[in-house]
């Protein structure tokens, strides 16, 4: 066993701090790859002209304009449109789970996952309204089919790219478009048949989030309301407002002259100007608004209509997990002054707010209630990086040019197939089409490449490379190969799989690949195996994240929608990892030979 050079125990100091910090949570991802690439420079371990090569690299490019193409087919709103034909006849929610996971497992081989998945949370909705079923049946069972999807092409998800290029750089030929498919479809399969009956190991009939005037009833909303002078409770007690109310709604706190009254007593006097927090589900809400004859706090700063046709409305949202809103406040984002809409209500899964309305701080997964033009509602939830849940001709996408970018998307997908163009230039090219085109604006385009990752990634490939050129990655597959001398060639294969597992919830998969991929090659080196089995084992092992809300976008995208609790994800994730191991050591094994 070799001892630690001084350069390899500094590149090991800055790495170790960089999962530090990815865990602490308080500095964002793209923040702590940039810290870490400062460092290495600073510390001499990676050379000054080397130290911006990551953003010049095809994975950079490979995913951005993924991202790009992936907008443009979840905006064309195709899947909604095909899918409105088929939910009439999906009356057992064991049939909405493998039709709609089925769908976004599918769609996820094609465009980016959490793309996939964002098209059809809507749908999801519209399916659970119509047939009484608790959403919190499909959408976990969704997110983990989007997982699962995405392991079966080249560009399904970042940890595919990243492991391929890595390949052509320790092999001399980068993995192609379908190389992942022999094993990617064997897991994702296996992973569809549990979870058309695994969906039952969640808790059933946990109510999550829906459209105030639908009334997919989720508890703990919050909502702010103005007693005025034609108020019918003025002078009236909490508990007649209550009892107005058919105790489906409580009273949190009485603001009076800014001064908060917590939880107030059930013979507390209401008077005219008190803002009243009132807590219920959205349909209750509603009904007590206008019973008691109160103002919904924003509803005096009118959103503005441009024709007599336009109409002011209400609709639900869910905030994703790089929108606008993440980490602010309405008042701090001046929701109504930048973008014409009212911040009516807000639910936060198991959470009960002590803030007024404008002051909480929003956090992805949230749902929120929007008050705007109808018309332009659509636009301004694109803009604020919101997914729409409640079920009204408020669409992702718009069926004008539907079909060019499913074309596009084909016509890539074959040159790639075919080596007629690398992946790099062949997705570029069509995120350049799809722009000219019209498909997607300049704008969005911009929008949808997630630029936190693309930086992350930039940053991320020096450092990663920074291990390898101080034989630190050496190093590691040596402690790693005498843990492994004992066990079999698949037991290698399985330890391997299982650290990318571990460390992805905490790392983010795509930084997971950059650190695991180039160890996990070395230590096939040391155990005389190939590197291809141990390479598609970390891919694998880094894309299936399903025991945390919080190690990948598709996870927490579903967490308030569904009403979801932390603990909820390893009940499904759990074994649904197993089986991922299970039948993924054997196909990779079969497919690609070890030795």
């Amino acid at each position: 066993m070799h001892l630690m050079t001084h350069q390899q125990m500094l590149a090991f100091a800055i790495v170790a701090a960089m999962m530090a910090l990815f865990l602490w949570g308080r500095f964002r991802y793209d923040l702590v790859a940039v810290m870490a690439l400062l460092a290495g420079v600073l510390a001499g371990l990676i050379p000054a002209e080397a130290a911006f090569s990551g953003f010049s690299d095809d994975i950079v490019f490979i995913v951005a304009s993924a991202l790009l193409v992936s907008a443009a087919v979840a905006k064309s709103g195709v899947m909604e449109a095909a899918l409105a034909r088929v939910g009439p006849y999906l009356r057992t929610t064991q049939s909405q789970v493998v039709v709609l996971v089925g769908v976004v497992t599918v769609l996820s081989g094609f465009v980016k996952n959490i793309g996939a998945l964002a098209m059809m949370i809507p749908v999801a909705f519209q399916i659970a309204r119509r047939t009484n079923t608790p959403p919190s049946s499909f959408l976990m069972p969704m997110a983990f089919g989007s997982l699962l999807g995405g392991i079966v092409t080249l560009i399904g998800t970042s940890p595919n790219i990243i492991v391929s290029r890595l390949r052509g750089e320790i092999v001399g030929e980068p993995f192609d478009m379908f190389d992942f498919a022999p094993v990617g479809i064997g897991i994702a399969l296996a992973g569809l048949v549990f979870l058309a009956f695994g969906y039952r190991l969640l808790p059933q009939g946990r109510k999550g989030a829906a459209s105030l005037d639908e009334a997919l009833n989720i508890k703990d909303y919050i909502t702010e309301a103005r007693v005025t002078s034609e108020s019918e409770v003025v002078g009236l007690t909490v508990a007649d407002l209550h009892r107005m109310a058919n105790d489906e709604v409580k009273v949190a706190a009485i603001i009076r002259k800014e001064t908060r009254s917590s939880s107030p007593l059930p013979d507390a006097k209401i008077r005219e100007n008190d803002l009243l927090m009132l807590e219920g589900e959205p349909d209750a809400l509603e009904s007590a608004v206008a019973r008691a004859g109160l103002k919904l706090s924003g509803e005096h700063r009118r959103p503005r209509t441009d024709e007599a046709t336009d109409e002011i409305g209400v609709i639900e949202a869910v905030i994703g997990p790089n929108s606008v809103l993440s980490g602010l406040s309405a008042e701090r984002i001046a929701l109504y002054e930048r973008f014409q809409v009212n911040l009516i209500a807000v639910s936060r899964s198991g959470q009960r707010f002590k803030e007024r309305l404008r002051t909480i701080t929003l956090r992805p997964g949230d749902v929120i209630v929007l008050q705007g033009n109808l018309k332009k509602l659509p636009d301004t939830l694109r803009d604020l990086g919101c997914l729409p849940l409640a079920e009204r001709d408020i669409r992702l996408g718009n069926a004008r040019r539907s079909l060019l970018p499913i074309a596009i998307l084909a016509a890539t997908m074959l040159a790639v197939a075919f080596d007629l163009l690398p992946v790099a230039i062949a997705f570029f090219t069509a995120g350049t089409l799809l722009v000219l085109l019209g498909s997607i604006t300049l704008r969005e385009a911009y929008e949808a490449i997630d630029w936190p990752i693309i930086v992350m990634l930039g940053a991320l490939i020096p450092v990663s490379d920074m291990i390898r050129t101080t034989g630190g990655t050496g190093l590691i597959a040596e402690w790693l190969s005498s843990t492994a001398s004992m066990l079999p060639p698949a037991g290698a294969l399985v330890l391997i799989m299982v650290v990318a597992m571990a460390v992805t919830p905490f790392l983010n998969n795509a930084a997971t690949v950059l650190v695991m991929a180039p160890i996990a090659a070395s230590f096939a080196r040391q155990l005389g195996f190939q590197p291809d089995a141990f390479l598609m084992a970390v891919a694998i092992g880094a894309a299936c994240d399903f025991l945390t809300p919080i190690g990948h976008q598709c996870n927490t995208l579903v967490m308030g929608p569904g009403g979801y609790r932390f603990g909820d994800y390893w009940r499904l994730g759990l074994p649904l990892s197993i089986i991922v191991v299970v039948v993924g050591i054997p196909l990779i094994m079969l497919i690609w030979p070890i030795r």
